[in-house]
């Protein structure tokens, strides 16, 4: 038998979700049939597999131990660096200035160093988190970038407000926008593109077309030029939806791909400025919410620019 008991990050789950999470090695199938044979009890009464869970919620397990399984003796987080840069930090959340080359989440191919095992970490280090004081919440992101782009990614410290963020995120009512270069000039100062986009997911790698297509889903980006050299020009983006590798993919599509993007881009044109990562940064944030944003209403209209895009000095040396 065990109990465990409900905290403040866990509540507002379902059970079966929250079981899943608090016990991972319990086959899913041994949970609901757990479940049915009441052999999973809530405040000492039975419950249902859709029940939610509220704070000091007391639940029993009659389920043997082994079954259960154990907390690690070591968290994989702490093999990751404590480096970041920080630009924003509360006692809700933290918003981090990611540098290109670095994953947000781990892969099948690297397993330890990412931007959230960073995050934990740092957090674990200065005592706002320890997995062994939590049942199923982990600090997590809520936006993330592609590993080659940097730009500002979101942390939540708490359950609440990763609830509140994803929702947000969700009906757009945080403003992202972008910078990239281009190779050569954009038809128009400012413009609206729309256009249909295509995901080969075995591949990682999307196609446009101006036209509907089976499978494909609509894309909408705003752009604003801000300044021309020569060759290149330098883009304010704003994504007005939000689908893999949207900006590197439309813009290639114009005519006008990133430099240094050696997937949608042209080798030979990114040879002549020797960049390792596509031109392009998610630079500003900002907070602009519609409705109510509970516990994080204090950050409704404040913007977080980051002030160390590594591009930049490159595009001003150019003719």
């Amino acid at each position: 038998m065990k109990t465990v008991t409900i905290g403040k990050n866990d509540a507002g789950q379902r059970l079966d979700r929250f079981l899943t999470k608090r016990f991972p090695h319990l086959p899913v199938s041994l949970l609901y049939k757990a479940i049915r044979k009441k052999d999973v009890k809530c405040n000492g009464r039975r419950c249902h597999i859709d029940d939610r869970l509220a704070e000091n919620d007391v639940l029993t397990l009659y389920i043997k131990d082994e079954l259960l399984g154990t907390e690690p003796e070591q968290y994989d987080f702490m093999k990751a660096p404590v480096k970041l840069s920080i630009l924003y930090e509360d006692e809700n959340i933290l918003l981090l200035d990611k540098k290109p080359g670095l994953l947000v989440h781990p892969d099948e191919h690297y397993h330890f160093d990412s931007l959230i095992a960073r995050v934990q970490h740092y957090l674990y280090d200065k005592g706002e988190y320890d997995p062994k004081n939590e049942q199923s919440f982990a600090p997590a992101l809520v936006n993330r970038i592609d590993r080659n782009t940097g730009g500002i990614v979101v942390a939540a410290k708490n359950a609440e407000s990763l609830r509140i963020l994803n929702e947000k995120f969700r009906t757009r009512e945080l403003d992202k926008l972008y910078l990239c270069l281009v190779w050569g000039h954009m038809p128009k100062k400012e413009d609206t593109l729309q256009a249909y986009l295509w995901k080969d997911e075995k591949h990682n790698r999307v196609y446009v077309h101006d036209a509907p297509m089976p499978d494909g889903r609509t894309i909408r980006t705003r752009y604003r030029v801000l300044q021309e050299k020569k060759d290149m020009s330098l883009l304010e983006i704003d994504l007005l939806t939000g689908r893999t590798h949207q900006i590197r993919a439309h813009m290639a599509h114009i005519g006008h791909p990133l430099v240094g993007d050696g997937k949608y881009g042209k080798n030979a044109d990114n040879k002549k400025v020797g960049l390792s990562w596509q031109a392009l940064y998610s630079y500003r944030l900002r907070f602009a919410f519609t409705e109510d944003a509970g516990r994080l209403n204090y950050l409704q209209g404040k913007t977080f620019t980051a002030g160390d895009v590594w591009f930049l000095p490159m595009f001003e040396k150019r003719p």
